[in-house]
């Protein structure tokens, strides 16, 4: 599909899955979808998996929205309880459409408690409680990340799917990469067709340096790696360091889940003036959220915590902030520390979504079928591509992929005849109609009653 045929099908009010390659403009199509939902009065829940794809459309983790947290699985009593909370109550209730980027690292489990506790908060039982869902990512990207034997299925096979009578949008228009060398490799590396051709143009990039005055940022595949170089960095400054603590308190187990799955930020956060910095928690009231990237510019002279200017230009005082795990409603386990942490380097997993003019990409110790594709396709050319290793499974994909992405390819084609042969007088009719409806108070879409 074209950006405009798929603009007209999110428009009727279907449930829709978006789809295509990296620099597809599937982004760019929601931030439009967005602009058309409000300019309409409609209400819009705007989610991503992970919290820097959630700062590219100005919204939250789908975790936070929703109050799951870190859970994967909830009781009914635990849904029951976040009843009680009124900013989650307010969210759900008036959403009429909610959005979840980067769907391809949510898994399955979770798809589906998302959609149980939209059923129990809107007392539908229709999927999701009867919102327009619009699921937007691509499988060839890095998949669920799956801890501890966590569930790590694809959300295509979540109980709800198969209910949500979902239609494909696949783009094939090319709109980040212009370069057709370039494409013809990240192509390649989707297809599973990567031959010795493909392999001499990225050998050509080794170690090979990029003409930009931009510094380019650095992307490992593991965590160690981006702590080494962020360290590394930080030394390099001049000027005093002030080194923040986290304080903890609770069942210790939780406390360490915590600080394992949950809080990005270090136990311990050392900074100085100048460092590149990037925020880990949600704060709408202080303009930043999980993601917003920044440089400390000083130290406040009564609290001491950083002042951090955001890539937007807003000038922050890094005041601490909690995580916790609730039971009922009582806080079992919980840590505070200054939001932030070092963001010179960041890990393949947290580039998902971004596009770069250049990148300085180290793929040597890559551990997951796609994550060179990842890597590779943030970047706009492949002058901007300083490829500091690489090895074989950074060239390969997963090959459920493949096969679900032919999937998702033939039902996009099949779904776009269907949609053609509505005719142009019944689509119009069809978007009037939701616009219309979705502008009632929400409890005229209430069908079926649950207990709770």
């Amino acid at each position: 599909m074209t950006q405009g045929e798929a603009f007209e099908i999110l428009k009727l009010g279907h449930n829709v899955f978006l789809t295509g390659p990296a620099g597809s403009g599937k982004t760019f199509l929601l931030n439009k979808y967005i602009g058309y939902l409000k300019k309409n009065n409609i209400d819009v829940a705007i989610t991503a998996s992970t919290g820097i794809a959630a700062t590219h459309l100005n919204g939250r983790t789908i975790h936070s929205w929703c109050g799951m947290g870190i859970k994967e699985a909830m009781t009914d009593a635990e849904i029951k309880s976040l009843k009680e909370k009124e900013h989650l109550s307010a969210r759900i209730l008036y959403a009429k459409v909610l959005i979840i980027d980067e769907i391809s690292m949510l898994n399955a489990g979770r798809l589906d408690l998302v959609d149980n506790i939209c059923k129990a908060f809107r007392r539908d039982l229709r999927p999701f409680g009867g919102m327009q869902v619009i699921l937007c990512g691509d499988f060839f990207q890095l998949p669920p990340v799956a801890k501890d034997g966590e569930d790590n299925r694809f959300v295509t096979e979540s109980n709800i799917w198969n209910d949500m009578d979902i239609k494909s949008c696949y783009l094939e228009e090319q709109y980040r990469q212009e370069d057709k060398k370039f494409l013809r490799v990240l192509n390649d590396i989707r297809g599973n067709a990567v031959t010795t051709n493909t392999c001499s143009i990225l050998k050509e990039r080794l170690n090979k340096s990029i003409s930009t005055k931009i510094k380019p940022t650095k992307l490992y595949t593991h965590n160690n790696n981006v702590n080494a170089e962020n360290n590394f960095e930080l030394n390099k400054l001049s000027g005093n360091e002030k080194i923040y603590e986290m304080c903890s308190e609770g069942v210790p187990h939780l406390v360490q889940s915590l600080k394992d799955s949950y809080c990005l930020s270090p136990e311990i956060l050392r900074l100085k003036v100048d460092a590149i910095v990037m925020f880990v928690k949600n704060n709408f009231n202080r303009y930043y959220v999980n993601g917003t990237l920044g440089k400390v510019i000083g130290f406040d002279d009564d609290s001491n915590y950083p002042i951090v200017k955001t890539v937007l230009g807003y000038k922050i005082i890094a005041y601490p902030e909690s995580w916790a795990i609730e039971e009922g409603n009582r806080i079992i386990a919980s840590i505070s520390q200054v939001p932030l942490r070092l963001a010179w380097a960041i890990t393949v997993h947290k580039s998902q979504g971004m596009s770069l003019d250049c990148a300085e990409i180290d793929l040597s110790k890559a551990f997951e079928r796609g994550m060179g594709y990842v890597a590779l396709s943030r970047v706009r050319s492949l002058d901007g591509i300083k490829l500091i290793g690489i090895n074989e499974l950074a060239l390969k994909v997963s090959g459920k992929a493949i096969k679900l992405d032919k999937e998702l390819n033939a039902k996009s084609k099949k779904d776009l005849k269907g949609h053609q042969q509505l005719g142009k007088r019944i689509i119009k009719k069809m978007q009037k109609d939701f616009l219309k409806n979705n502008k009632d108070d929400n409890s005229s879409n209430i069908i079926f009653k649950i207990p709770f």
